[in-house]
């Protein structure tokens, strides 16, 4: 039984790591084979021969364009009424909310909104988590505390789109160099894909000679 569960838990960080680029890969073909295989038919009619690449540049303005209209108002209303539909589908509605989990990890968007990444000891001392900071003030608890607290979205794995929020003290924090993005990957992929960390040689080389 352990090891099933392990098999399990170990595909399910596999299907999480490679997910967000297959989704975007597979959109990226699809939408290129539609749009190449529908101007292939209708540009020789109109001009008498083929154009190079013009499947590809359409793609790309198509997909811009996507992006555009999904930015307005009506867009958005339009796409999540088209996601709620989407989401009623029994066999669609789990890879289609995992798939869109894990993008919105790695959009832009949730990337600003940590300034940097930080571990802390938690759930007890002696045990770690990777944490983002969020902001540098807390107003009226940082007033109400007797030391400067740091907010730290704590997330969970695999699913860092969830987590919870906790008041750091500042000298309890301790910093790390690895990218938000870099992080990110690391909770997803349950600690498989760490970074790696420039400095880890020079320290070893350090500690040696001493």
């Amino acid at each position: 039984m352990h090891f099933i569960r392990s098999i399990r838990r170990h595909f399910l960080t596999g299907l999480l790591v490679v997910l967000p680029s297959m989704v975007t890969i597979y959109v990226l073909y699809f939408t290129f084979t539609l749009i190449d295989s529908f101007l292939g038919r209708l540009v020789p009619l109109y001009l008498g021969r083929n154009i190079p690449g013009l499947g590809f540049l359409v793609t790309i303005v198509f997909i811009y364009l996507i992006g555009l209209f999904a930015s307005n108002v009506v867009g958005k209303k339009l796409l999540h009424l088209l996601e709620t539909v989407v989401l009623q589908i029994p066999l669609v509605k789990p890879i289609y909310a995992a798939a869109r989990q894990i993008l919105d990890a790695f959009s832009a968007q949730r990337r600003q909104l940590f300034q940097s990444v930080a571990m802390v000891e938690y759930p007890r001392r002696g045990l770690y988590a990777i944490g983002f900071i969020t902001a540098q003030g807390a107003g009226e608890v940082q007033v109400k505390t007797a030391q400067e607290v740091v907010p730290v979205f704590i997330p969970t794995t695999p699913n860092p789109t969830s987590g919870m929020m906790l008041l750091v003290p500042r000298t309890e924090l301790i910093p790390l160099e690895m990218t938000v993005e870099e992080a990110i990957k690391m909770i997803i992929s349950g600690g498989v894909m760490t970074p790696t960390w420039p400095k880890a040689e020079k320290h070893a080389t350090i500690k040696k000679e001493a």
